[in-house]
């Protein structure tokens, strides 16, 4: 799935060109290395802003490819029993499961640190 052009800066500056032989190169979204699970600084929260009250678990600084994220994120759902959902490089589980979300990143091999109290 392609990422959505936001500004008229994410197109490269390109609007249009005159010149018929003219090809515009998009750089590859999946160009990102692969970084190790034990590199990677995850942080898990609750969060209640913007939803109506409902406590959600957001894990936030996945460094990864979209479909390592949708991987992890559909993992910890299945381990959890609960909805989400992973976009913009987070993973938003449904309630909270601070502690469990936690201790299943442990046992991935990820760096996790429980933030926001």
């Amino acid at each position: 799935m392609k990422s959505k052009k936001k500004t008229l800066s994410d197109l490269g500056g390109i609007m249009y060109s005159t010149d018929p032989s003219f090809v515009y190169e998009e750089e590859s979204a999946d160009s990102q290395e692969l970084v190790p699970n034990n590199q990677q600084d995850l942080r898990v929260m609750l969060d209640r802003k913007n939803r109506g009250g409902k406590a959600v678990t957001l894990i936030t600084g996945f460094v990864g490819s979209i479909d390592e994220l949708d991987k992890l994120a559909k993992t910890l759902k299945t381990k959890c029993g609960v909805g989400g959902a992973s976009k913009d490089g987070e993973i938003i589980i449904q309630g909270d499961f601070r502690d469990k979300v936690l201790i299943l990143l442990q046992k991935e091999g990820y760096k996790v640190k429980k933030s926001g109290g």
